[in-house]
This record gives structure tokens, C-alpha cells and sequence, in this order.
């Protein structure tokens, strides 16, 4: 099997820093657990920012310096939520775009998030993925449901392939009001998917985070990881650092024969700006 390539995603916009101090939550703190994860393995990471008060937010200034540092300190690919947090407006969630990143979420639908709601009409991500193609960032389709999966079909069929013509997916799953986080869904959603995907990555939620690493690995798949998506790496032990986790998926794709990707090989698998230019560690 490929490579494995395997995405942290180290802080989230749910969860807060009083309840997880150790959540990387500052710059600094964003960059250091970057670093930290790139040493073990991750080749990606998909970046939630907060303000000064450790709230979500998606102020364009400070998106725009966390890419910058990111690029500096790391050779990851970066890759910004465009999802923000469900209370954010879509104005802003389009704005996100600005940053230029390497990559960027485009979540295929409106989702029931526990128990608030996930907004994404048609005409946001269809606005959305044409402002990514015209800003050459490479998307990350994310499906959070099998109708997720459907709209995907009708996306690529309407509007064309995305900039840098690879299709790159990420099944959510786990999420209350998503899909559940169980093998046998990650195999109907699998089946499900366009013909012209060219990978595709799993991120279970809470305790789905196993089986559905399991599961990616076995149907040849690939991994997200981190303290956005778990907060626990076995019944009351704590994630004390996201490096945890990517240390662990690392040796679970090793196990399954597959080493971890470099960020030179993840810039190549999805085609990057960076890339293309070049100007990635290749």
C-alpha cells in the first residue's frame, strides 16, 4: 500500500482552554506542537485559531500570520477551516480563503452538530470551491454523512475538477447528527465515492477515533489525527500533547506496512501551489 499520510488537527474550535489547559490555543504554542508532530510523522495540519482570549476566531490578520509562521518553522502542508465554528457567519468562513493556504475544509453539507448546527448550503460551497480553484488552494472535501458524499458527485460534475486537479476527501465521522463512527459506515461511504477521488483520509470522533483508524488502514485509507477530534488516548488517560496521537497513528500505519509521508510527498499527492512551484521541501 501508499504511504500514509497523516493529518493533525491540534486544537479545534469546541473545546476550551479551561477545560483542556495543555490545548494549543497561541501561536506559539500552534507552532511548537507543529513542529512536535512533524518530527513524528504528521504531513499536514489542519489549522482552528483562537484570539487573545483563547475564544475561536476567525480574524483574517491573525489567519494570515499563522500561515506565515507555519511556512517559516514547518514544511507541512496548511491547511485552513473554512468551517470556523458553527456560530461563525459564511462572510467570514469565505474570507478564510485570504490566508492563502496550502489547502483548505469544504465541508459538502449542513450537518446536525450535537446540538447546534453545522451550516453549509449548496450556494456557500458552491461559492466556496470556485473562490478555492480561483485562489489556487487545494480543498479537502469533508463528509460528515453519506448524503456528503452525493453532493461531492454533484459538486465535481457541475463545477469541474479542483486546482491542482487531485481529489482529496476526509470521512468526519462520529459526530452526533453525522455518520457514526463504526468500520461498516466508513466501508458504505468508501464505496460511495466518486470515481474521481485520489485519496482519502478518516478522522473518528471521541471514542470512534480506533475503529476508524483501523478501518482507513485496512481499506488502504488515510489518518487524521489530533485534540480537535480526541481528548483521550484510552479511558481516563488524557491526551497530554497532539504529538500522542500522531505518534500513534504513525506506528499503526507501520504495523499496516505503510510509513508516514513526508510533507514533501503530501505537497506532491495533492498537487499544492507550493508544489507546483517548487517551493515545497522537496
Amino acid at each position: 500500500m501508499a504511504d500514509l499520510l497523516i493529518t493533525v488537527a491540534p486544537t479545534g474550535a469546541e473545546t476550551t482552554k479551561e477545560a483542556c489547559p495543555q490545548l494549543p490555543t497561541t501561536l506559539a504554542e500552534l507552532v511548537s506542537t507543529a513542529q512536535e508532530c512533524e518530527l513524528v510523522g504528521a504531513a499536514m495540519v489542519h489549522v482552528h485559531i483562537r484570539d487573545g482570549e483563547h475564544r475561536p476566531t476567525l480574524d483574517l490578520g491573525r489567519l494570515k500570520e499563522t500561515v506565515q509562521a507555519l511556512r517559516q518553522e514547518t514544511d507541512l502542508v496548511v491547511q485552513l477551516s473554512t468551517g470556523g465554528s458553527v456560530h461563525d457567519p459564511l462572510e467570514s468562513r469565505l474570507r478564510v480563503l485570504e490566508a492563502e493556504p496550502d489547502s483548505c475544509s469544504l465541508t459538502m453539507g449542513t450537518t446536525n452538530f450535537g446540538d447546534d448546527v453545522f451550516l453549509n448550503p449548496w450556494p456557500f460551497v458552491v461559492d466556496l470551491y470556485q473562490q478555492s480553484i480561483e485562489r489556487q488552494v487545494v480543498p479537502e472535501f469533508e463528509l460528515f454523512d453519506l448524503g456528503h458524499v452525493a453532493s461531492l458527485n454533484r459538486l465535481l460534475d457541475q463545477e469541474g475538477p479542483p486546482f491542482g486537479g487531485r481529489v482529496h476527501i476526509d470521512l468526519v465521522m462520529g459526530v452526533p447528527g453525522g455518520m457514526p463512527g463504526t468500520p461498516d459506515a466508513l466501508v458504505a461511504a468508501v464505496a460511495a465515492l466518486p470515481a474521481g477521488v485520489t485519496s482519502w483520509s478518516a478522522t473518528g470522533i471521541g471514542r470512534s477515533a480506533l475503529p476508524v483508524a483501523f478501518a482507513s488502514l485496512s481499506k488502504g485509507g488515510h489518518l487524521r489525527v489530533g485534540m480537535e477530534d480526541v481528548l483521550t488516548l484510552a479511558k481516563g488517560v488524557p491526551v497530554e500533547r497532539n504529538a500522542q496521537l500522531v505518534e500513534r497513528a504513525a506506528a499503526l500505519g507501520r504495523l499496516a506496512q505503510r510509513q508516514p509521508m513526508t510533507p514533501a510527498q503530501a505537497h506532491a499527492l495533492l498537487n499544492t501551489a507550493r508544489h507546483q512551484s517548487g517551493g515545497s521541501a522537496a
